[in-house]
């Protein structure tokens, strides 16, 4: 044994449970990286088709950077007020202003609006 001098300095029973946890972390450590880092291997374990992550993730990134509206309110003037939830929960209000914009003239260029 090229290390018997070891265990004069540390006994073994503190040496092999030290040694027995440090593999343990780091097997631990490397299985969550490799699932946190990769998109087959949660596929694989849960049956789906290889790289049906992908897409998915892609889609759910796309849903949360886009601005949602949560309620139309009818305006005074007959326009609406749309109540906009911007990505990063901030709200914003527009006014649509459909009558206006309807009974224009097509031969009014679009900047005079």
């Amino acid at each position: 044994m090229n290390n018997a001098k070891m265990w004069l300095v540390v006994p073994p029973a503190v040496g092999v449970p030290v040694f027995l946890g440090a593999v343990a972390v780091g097997s631990f450590a490397v299985h969550v990286a490799v699932l946190s880092n990769t998109s087959w291997v949660s596929d694989f374990l849960s049956g789906n088709e290889l790289g049906s992550g992908d897409s998915a993730a892609l889609l759910q990134q796309q849903e949360a950077a886009t601005a949602k509206a949560s309620y139309v309110l009818p305006d005074v003037n007959g326009a609406q007020q749309v109540l906009i939830v911007m990505p990063d929960g901030t709200t914003r209000t527009a006014v649509l202003q459909g009558e206006t914009l309807a009974s224009a003239s097509p031969t009014v260029p679009p900047s005079s609006y």
